[in-house]
């Protein structure tokens, strides 16, 4: 597998005008601000991106538009995660039809699998690809389901299972991955932006946060400067991300991820129904928090 996958790599949200449809020229526009940031790839249709409000019609069209815009300055992954094997399968086959870099396929977030029809799942998602296949656990939007260390070890014997992103928030818990599989073939990204920095200390080999869409500055710069081995420059940029990362509790789902865009000038539109606008109360909170991280 000739992809390395490292660095900061943005979950973009999707962009919608103000009768929630596909926003393409945003998703353009913000895709460049990424870039311009200097992110190491674009990850579209994650959690971020509302791929749970999307028909798969919608998710072909951002995945070919995302990948013929970026043209080949960096990869671009899909996540192409669905409550059944079948789907994701489907799915994948989508996304390597139009040229995605790889896949991200979270765990069924409904019905609980057990580890045994996890492994089973993601196995036979990779065996349907040549793409490389990145895991992601969430168990907080998945009812409590995690991918136990144990199991990833096991799917990362898989030759085209690539890396995790660990959405846990729990640093022991990523640790114990970073433990079990093999650093040359296996990527363990953090999914939890508050830990960036100490799950790089603690092995892993960078993140996919959400926040980046707010804040691609920070983020950056907490891999560039742990790269770099400037360890005051990073502690000092995951300091300010902190308040930016905890204000994504102020709405529902990543809507606060949305309205921060908004007010940093760079609108994405709305999130699709049943996420509400935020009130007059949440925007000052969000604004103040904003400006605490030296963003506005």
């Amino acid at each position: 597998m000739a992809l390395q996958l490292r660095g900061i790599v943005p979950p973009v949200v999707t962009p919608l005008t103000a009768d929630h449809e596909l926003d393409l020229p945003a998703l353009r526009a913000h895709i460049d601000f990424m870039l311009s940031k200097g992110v190491h790839g674009i990850f579209v249709l994650g959690t971020t991106g509302e791929f749970y409000a999307l028909d798969e019609r919608e998710k072909q069209t951002i995945v070919a538009d995302a990948l013929a815009h970026v043209n080949g300055r960096s990869p671009v992954y899909a996540g192409t995660g669905a409550e059944t094997t079948r789907e994701v399968i489907r799915l994948t086959k989508m996304a390597e039809r139009e040229g995605a870099a790889g896949v991200s396929v979270i765990t069924p977030y409904f019905i609980k699998p057990n580890q045994s029809e996890l492994f089973d799942h993601f196995r036979r998602v990779a065996e349907s690809t040549p793409l490389p296949v990145v895991l992601y656990n969430n168990p907080a939007t998945c009812g409590g389901l995690s991918i136990e260390p144990d199991t990833v070890a096991k799917l990362a014997e898989v030759p085209n299972i690539v890396g995790i992103k660990d959405s846990s928030g729990d640093l022991q818990n990523t640790i114990e991955i970073i433990r079990q599989t093999p650093r040359d073939k296996f990527s363990v990204l953090n999914g939890r932006d508050t830990l960036i920095h100490a799950a790089l200390q603690a092995g892993a080999q960078g993140a996919i946060p959400a926040s980046c869409n707010i804040a691609p500055e920070l983020c950056v710069g907490i891999y560039d400067s742990f790269v770099k081995g400037d360890a005051e420059a990073a502690r000092a940029f995951q300091s300010r991300l902190h308040g930016v990362r905890m204000a994504m509790s102020l709405g529902t789902g990543n809507s606060a991820v949305k309205e921060a865009m908004a007010l940093l000038g760079r609108s994405a539109g709305p999130m699709r129904a049943p996420v509400l606008p935020f009130g007059d109360a949440q925007k000052a909170k969000l604004k103040a928090i904003l400006e605490k991280a030296g963003l506005l």
